[in-house]
């Protein structure tokens, strides 16, 4: 990508080190949408062993772009958002995506449609790293800072999303476990 180019499209993605998430952090304060990527981006890496005729690169790419969008919009948590917000969000998304180099351009594009089919392997797994990470920040915030809809939701959020791989649907268990200890000792 050409230097100038390049500058352009990283100022539009620094936005999401200050668009902040619904999340907290250990420490107390909101978590940039930025770090959700960048932790998701990690446990893409990490978990790559477990799937080892998966294209993890692949999945790795998804999960630095998949919150592009919220350059655009902000953060809306997912028990907020609706359907108005994720058409606006996808307008918007795909009038900057356009404006990229053919090259980048096309990639994204075909990402975007891949992750918002859910039909590969690659699909599914990132989203069920985008759901489990964001229970995983719930379980390491302090749980003061959990509004009462979550009790319930880092309890059954994500099942659905990991049904097709025994070794996420066991991280998922790990996680629910975690999240019980959390409610019990109530911090």
């Amino acid at each position: 990508m050409e230097p100038r180019k390049l500058l352009e499209t990283i100022l539009v993605a620094e936005r999401l080190k200050d668009t902040t998430r619904h999340c907290y952090t250990a420490k107390g304060r909101h978590e940039s949408v930025a770090e959700h990527s960048w932790m998701m981006t990690l446990m893409a890496f990490f978990i790559r062993d477990e799937f080892p005729t998966v294209d993890m690169d692949k999945v790795i790419r998804m999960c630095i772009i998949h919150d592009l969008g919220e350059c655009f919009t902000g953060d809306i948590p997912t028990f907020d958002k609706n359907q108005n917000h994720e058409k606006i969000e996808k307008i918007l998304l795909n009038n900057w995506v356009s404006s990229l180099p053919e090259k980048y351009s096309m990639e994204m594009k075909e990402l975007y449609k891949e992750m918002e089919e859910r039909e590969t392997i690659e699909a599914k797994i990132y989203k069920s790293i985008d759901s489990l990470e964001a229970l995983i920040q719930h379980n390491i915030s302090d749980l003061s800072t959990w509004i009462p809809k979550e009790f319930d939701l880092n309890m059954t959020y994500a099942d659905d999303k990991v049904a097709f791989s025994d070794y996420l649907k066991l991280l998922r268990e790990v996680i629910r476990e975690d999240t019980i200890k959390k409610i019990k000792i109530g911090k």
